[in-house]
């Protein structure tokens, strides 16, 4: 037998370290990601084509034209005239067509039921649109890990808005009660869900434009404090929209077309002239508008300290993107002011709820940026 080595390995096969494997997080998690995000990104743009057309249906009195709630059968609209005048037959027996519109003929009818059918149609179709991809990201087993609740939910808010849609019409479905509008709360409520619903879509599609490696290192580099303010931001633009859906609600933006002043004082006349008093907070004209402006000033002055502070993040897209925040809000409060100078016309009124969409889009990406950072390097500072 040959002499061995001392050093010389025993069993050179059976002691070789195997080669290091990397990306096992990203390889247990990944599923169909970017097939995922695009099926997501199709969801958040149908729902802020609901919120477009939803106010639209709104700012044309068009919300009650409809008088049923038929989940499947209301999907096909009347195909004669025949079932043009039973529907038309169903408008005359409520209370707006008896106070407002006794002077519609079917042809003027048939202009506002468009209007609410392709606004339920549309929500058939983003329910639709959920069911397909996630039961078939489900069945094919390419959802991510611990994705699937997270895909569900939206699809469960879907329906819940569904149900609050027609609990918001029937409100103004009435007979000898002198109602001809929706409840101004209900309304709210029914807008505010879907930004619930649109800002769980764009964190998630967020959350998919990165690998799980990547968002695990950035989260070690998270701007707490920046974060935290965005947070407040977010929540406090949540609610002057809410503001915007009662403003709406009874068209509060007509009463006062006057600026900084209301009818020449600070406060409006008559702010608490209804009783019960919590009912000043829904249906005064005066004091509603006069919420909503003061809630602007204070987005602003809170958009304006979270941009002082996110223009000194310490990554450059981070600061971008507080800078586009506070660009559109500004932006935003301008187009509040030209609302109410020119008595909220639908084509100016419509801008003004679609940038308010972008405003909440983009702190959401300023947020989620303050959470998961992108570095960049001192080249990329300099330029």
């Amino acid at each position: 037998m040959s002499k061995r080595n001392i050093f010389e390995e025993v069993d050179g096969e059976r002691s070789a370290k195997p080669p290091a494997q990397t990306g096992l997080i990203d390889r247990k998690n990944s599923g169909a990601r970017k097939a995922i995000r695009a099926w997501l990104m199709v969801l958040f743009a149908l729902v802020v084509a609901m919120i477009v057309v939803g106010g639209l249906t709104r700012l044309t009195d068009s919300g009650l034209s409809i008088t049923e709630w038929k989940p499947i059968t209301g999907a096909v609209p009347p195909l004669s005239e025949a079932d043009w005048q039973i529907e038309f037959d169903k408008y005359q027996q409520i209370d707006q067509w008896r106070i407002e519109n006794q002077w519609m003929q079917l042809d003027d009818f048939k202009s506002i039921y468009w209007w609410e059918w392709s606004h339920r149609q549309l929500g058939r179709v983003i329910g639709l649109i959920w069911a397909i991809g996630f039961l078939g990201f489900l069945v094919a087993r390419k959802i991510p890990v611990g994705w699937t609740g997270r895909l569900a939910l939206p699809g469960l808010l879907g329906g819940l808005q569904g149900g609050i849609g027609w609990w918001m019409v029937a409100s103004g479905v009435t007979q000898g009660e002198g109602i001809v509008t929706v409840a101004s709360y209900r309304l709210a409520v029914h807008l505010g869900l879907a930004f619930v619903i649109l800002g769980f879509l764009a964190w998630y599609v967020m959350l998919l434009s990165r690998e799980e490696r990547d968002l695990m290192q950035a989260r070690r580099g998270r701007e707490i404090r920046l974060f935290n303010l965005s947070t407040g931001l977010l929540h406090l633009a949540f609610l002057q929209i809410v503001f915007g859906a009662l403003v709406a609600g009874i068209d509060a933006g007509r009463s006062y077309t006057d600026w900084p002043l209301m009818g020449g004082q600070v406060i409006p006349q008559n702010p608490f002239q209804f009783e019960p008093l919590w009912v000043n907070f829904f249906e005064n004209p005066g004091l509603v508008q006069f919420i909503h402006r003061i809630t602007g000033y204070l987005l602003l002055g809170l958009g304006v300290t979270v941009w002082l502070r996110g223009r000194r993040s310490a990554h450059l897209i981070t600061q971008k993107a507080f800078h586009l925040v506070f660009a559109i809000l500004f932006a935003q409060i301008a187009l509040g002011v030209v609302t109410v100078l020119y008595a909220a016309p639908w084509e100016i009124a419509i801008q003004h709820q679609l940038l308010a969409v972008v405003l909440w889009s983009v702190i959401l990406r300023a947020r989620f940026l303050s959470a998961y950072p992108i570095t960049t390097s001192i080249k990329d500072i300099k330029q």
